[in-house]
């Protein structure tokens, strides 16, 4: 997790994509995963393409297949306005191999995403459980902080729009607009802590356990617990919680 993987706009061409990156979800049309491929314009004819990236991200030992259902019905209630994209490079196995890592995969799929789709102007995340903890280290990486020229015409922009409820000087994601970032059942601080495992149901004994055995999840179990201590760095999700070295971890959501 060097600081300078920030600068890694140039990362592989999306190798860990298992499909082809970019797809809209249909109401009609369902892909294997819950997710069908479009152009993103309707067959009725219409000509406006959806403008608004919904990015979703399963959990540990989860898969794309997870936020189906859900994809499903933002189609059907922004048909016109939404993209959704259920992630796919972090499934299965995949998901103990560290936030880190899976951030970065996360990343260069959302780039593949933006890129073959030039109508794009803003971007949401939407992510459970281990997912959460992906989606943020991948927002750090895809933070693009505002130039004073953006500054300026943000200022103007609130300045003849009194509804703009924007903060000024409001960077991008992977170049898009930020709008949502939710997330559902995130161990944001880890699960190292008392009662922080609701299945274990506040038991020590059995959180105990669990401690010990967070080897079985890999390096995400190391990050999970906070028991990754690597060259005299605090544990990963320590780092999180502010702005560590150039990855803007908190300002950037």
């Amino acid at each position: 997790m060097a600081p300078g993987e920030k600068k890694g706009r140039r990362w592989l061409p999306a190798a860990c994509l298992p499909r082809p990156g970019c797809f809209t979800v249909s109401a009609t049309e369902e892909g294997p995963s819950g997710s069908g491929s479009g152009s993103g314009a309707d067959e009725g004819g219409s000509s406006r393409a959806p403008t608004h990236l919904i990015v979703t991200v399963n959990g540990i030992v989860g898969s794309a297949e997870n936020w189906g259902y859900a994809a499903k019905h933002f189609i059907r209630k922004h048909p016109e306005d939404v993209v959704v994209h259920c992630s796919g490079c972090n499934s299965a196995t995949r998901t103990f191999d560290g936030v880190d890592v899976m951030g970065r995969r996360l990343a260069e799929e959302v780039i593949s995403v933006v890129q073959c789709r030039p109508e794009l102007q803003k971007i949401s995340f939407v992510a459970h459980s281990l997912g959460g903890l992906i989606a943020r280290y991948a927002i750090a990486l895809l933070y693009e902080p505002a130039t004073q020229t953006d500054c300026h015409e943000e200022y103007e922009k609130d300045v003849n729009d009194a509804r703009s409820n924007q903060p000024m000087g409001q960077g991008k994601i992977a170049g898009l607009e930020p709008m949502n970032f939710i997330t559902f059942a995130t161990p944001h601080l880890g699960t190292r802590s008392h009662k922080q495992m609701p299945l274990l149901r506040g038991s020590y004994r059995l959180e105990k356990m669990a401690f010990g055995m967070s080897w079985l999840a890999g390096r995400s179990g190391k990050h999970l617990f906070l028991k990754d201590v690597e060259d005299e760095k605090p544990p990963l999700l320590l780092q999180m919680v502010t702005d560590y070295g150039d990855l803007h971890f908190m300002y950037a959501i």
